[in-house]
């Protein structure tokens, strides 16, 4: 069976691209990566996906209104043929006319256990809220941000001595193990049936 084309955004160090690509390389993972993209063309993650032989596309968003920079990414994401979009560290908001046409195939890994803590900071605003646990979402990417259906999540406990940087090193290891098993289960789900 083909295996499903899937285009990575990033927007800096590509961590968890990084782990979609070598969950990706197992004889059993129902995807491969086919293209990364990153609005920042000094994106780290740009050169590791080079280094495994991955197309790369890299245009800066400045100066650039969302819609035409959306559409400028669109446009070379349907020229890979990927067939599914992986939010990994994009740090960009995207527009409504992006999600919607990539709608029901387009995924994100948020660092907090949805519905808590959409945006950013979710380390800092789960240790002010006294939480007991942290944690990371997979969920399918819709026109409101961080607030499409989640397909899983991982708990990370947190420590009394934490600080949101030791927090979110913790959670990102879980970020590395949750995404790529949410990623093959919503492309084998996504499957046509025979």
């Amino acid at each position: 069976m083909a295996k499903a084309r899937i285009a990575v955004l990033i927007s800096g160090r590509g961590s968890n691209m990084a782990a979609l690509v070598y969950a990706a390389k197992q004889p059993d993972c129902p995807y491969e990566i086919i293209l990364v993209a990153a609005n920042d063309p000094e994106a780290a993650g740009l050169q590791f996906a080079t280094a495994e032989g991955i197309a790369t596309f890299a245009h800066s968003h400045k100066g650039m209104k969302r819609a035409e920079f959306d559409a400028l990414l669109d446009a070379e994401i349907r020229r890979s043929g990927a067939e599914f979009v992986a939010l990994a560290g994009y740090m960009r908001l995207l527009s409504p006319e992006f999600v919607g046409k990539w709608e029901g195939r387009m995924v994100n890994i948020h660092p907090s256990l949805l519905p808590k803590y959409k945006g950013l900071d979710t380390h800092a605003r789960a240790l002010a809220a006294g939480d007991r646990f942290a944690g990371c979402s997979v969920h399918v990417v819709t026109a409101e941000l961080d607030d499409g259906p989640v397909l899983a999540q991982t708990e990370v406990a947190i420590m009394p001595d934490d600080t949101p940087d030791s927090l979110a090193a913790r959670v990102l290891i879980a970020e590395h193990q949750t995404y790529s098993r949410a990623l093959a289960d919503f492309v084998r789900a996504s499957a046509p049936k025979a």
